[in-house]
């Protein structure tokens, strides 16, 4: 929708580079599976020129194009590389992120890919975790990495399976036929998928959100490895802050996180995976404050182990809340025709 991406533009324009080529974003350690087992992995964000779409108009929710530098050369991405490997400690998963598409050539060069990628093998990483939009992605690209890193899981930001919601709520670019296209490419180079589903772009009342990550969930079954779902947080210089600003928009509650993970883990073979960013604070996923730590806890412990039993001992005084607020938005609230989100 035009206007909607005029209105992203404006918002994201008012934001401020970054001026240093030579510093990465931010490196860290988390837990992730690897062959059924719960593995440490070391997290890597590059500071790269950005996302392109994020240059042209962008989506509704991301921020990410605020830790871009657009005059970043080669030569200062692997001088990123190299110092933040410095803190690298022997962990079996290695996610490397560029807040944008590592295998778009503007970003990350063909040439300083195969040189990323051989210096990870080097160092007997076991598996590596790419992102990329699906514009990006070809086989040629994918056959020409997996000959320098074998063990590569490329993760895509589908976000939702509905083309109207991708469209009129999240500016996504790109529809699920362009993620289908992608997706077969993958697999035709026996490559491992990870697909990210939005939980609660905004224009979605709460249900709305809960019933198309799940139907999301449901329809890439057929293609992905692993389904992440991602709640929505409020980045800067984005549509959703400035709806959360206006008090037109919540982040979605922790209650409607668990609900599509118990709904989809019914539904899909994929491993379902969640960790959601500013959890149980008011720009991440919340709920009434007293039980989010424990919620976090539990979709944590099912992201690791796929047992929904975790989720059997939740409970709090403000589920009714969250119920009620589930049948009133029903009748009030909804800004999106449900029909439409059926996928």
């Amino acid at each position: 929708m035009k206007e909607l991406s005029i209105e992203i533009s404006k918002i994201r324009g008012r934001r401020k580079g970054h001026t240093n080529p030579r510093e990465y974003v931010s490196c860290w350690s988390e837990e992730d599976v690897l062959n059924a087992k719960a593995v440490n992995s070391f997290v890597v964000v590059l500071r790269t020129r950005g996302c392109y779409w994020a240059h042209q108009s962008g989506c509704s929710m991301c921020g990410y194009i605020n830790d871009a530098c657009e005059s970043v050369t080669d030569e200062e991405i692997l001088f990123q590389f190299t110092e933040v490997m410095k803190r690298y400690n022997g962990q079996e998963i290695v996610k490397i992120y560029t807040s944008g598409s590592f295998f778009d050539d503007r970003e990350v060069s063909a040439a300083l890919r195969k040189r990323i990628l051989e210096r990870l093998k080097a160092n007997a990483v076991k598996r590596l975790i790419l992102e990329s939009r699906p514009e990006f992605i070809t086989s040629k690209k994918l056959l020409s990495a997996k000959n320098d890193f074998p063990d590569i899981e490329v993760a895509v930001g589908l976000e939702s399976a509905n083309d109207f919601v991708l469209e009129h709520s999240i500016n996504k670019g790109f529809t699920f036929k362009d993620y289908v296209r992608a997706v077969k490419a993958v697999k035709r180079s026996n490559l491992r998928l990870r697909t990210y589903i939005l939980i609660k772009p905004p224009f979605l009342t709460e249900q709305e959100a809960i019933t198309d990550a799940v139907r999301s969930a449901r329809k890439v079954n057929e293609y992905t490895d692993i389904i992440s779902f991602n709640p929505v947080n409020v980045q800067k210089y984005t549509l959703v802050e400035r709806l959360w600003r206006n008090r037109e928009y919540r982040t979605p509650w922790l209650w409607s996180v668990v609900e599509v993970l118990k709904q989809s883990a019914k539904a899909v073979n994929a491993r379902l995976i969640c960790a959601p960013t500013a959890g149980g604070m008011k720009r991440g996923a919340h709920n009434c404050g007293k039980c989010d730590e424990r919620f976090l806890k539990a979709i944590k412990h099912f992201s690791l182990n796929q047992n929904m039993n975790i989720f059997n001992d939740l409970d709090c005084e403000c589920k009714e809340e969250w119920l009620d607020l589930l049948e009133l938005q029903g009748f009030t609230q909804s800004s999106v025709d449900v029909n439409r989100i059926i996928v």
